[in-house]
């Protein structure tokens, strides 16, 4: 008899937890500290990946951020540039506050994981197109005006994408360009 409550209650009980669990990721996201902070910012995501890839990096994703230390700008850079491999290459993060008259931002190499594994999906797909992050910004922008706060390469049902956030009018919105062409996807429904 228990057992069949149970089974008959495994839906509301799993609707709850889901329910929970969004709700406890939309407050964690920070995107209303990061919505609060950006007009604060002196440098814009294409300064920032200027400035990472002055050495010869090649910018493999950027974002604004705000992890509860204040408003920061992050380039993902592949320092070797994209032809070497992701196992021969310097995948790092440049970060710092844009808030300054200059961007000074602090290097990481990344070491650990889920970072290595990310820059290194990044890069491939980097790899695929013709297109910098800098371009795929300007089409992006072109399709939604705003400020965009990030700007990501990714797979999307199936479809490599340039994932970009833009934010506008205390909002914030999403614009998928495909990776190849820059053209903006249309979701279907």
């Amino acid at each position: 008899m228990k057992s069949r409550i149970l089974v008959a209650m495994a839906p509301a009980l799993f609707a709850g937890v889901f329910f929970l669990a969004i709700g406890a990721h939309a407050g964690d996201d920070g995107e209303d500290s990061l919505l609060k902070g950006l007009p604060s910012t002196k440098h814009s995501l294409v300064d920032g990946i200027r400035q990472a890839t002055k050495d010869g990096g090649v910018a493999i994703s950027a974002k604004f951020e705000d992890e509860g230390k204040g408003l920061s700008l992050s380039v993902y850079v592949a320092a070797k540039g994209l032809s070497a491999k992701a196992e021969e290459n310097t995948l790092e993060e440049l970060a710092g506050s844009p808030t300054g008259a200059e961007w000074k931002p602090e290097a990481e190499v990344f070491e650990d994981v889920e970072h290595v594994a990310r820059s290194a999906e990044q890069l491939t797909l980097m790899r695929l197109t013709s297109l910098s992050l800098a371009d795929a910004i300007a089409r992006a922008e072109r399709a939604q005006k705003g400020n965009v706060i990030s700007v990501i390469p990714g797979i999307r049902g199936s479809k490599p994408v340039f994932h970009v956030r833009i934010a506008a009018d205390g909002k914030v919105a999403d614009v998928l360009l495909d990776l190849m062409s820059g053209e903006p996807v249309v979701k279907a429904g």
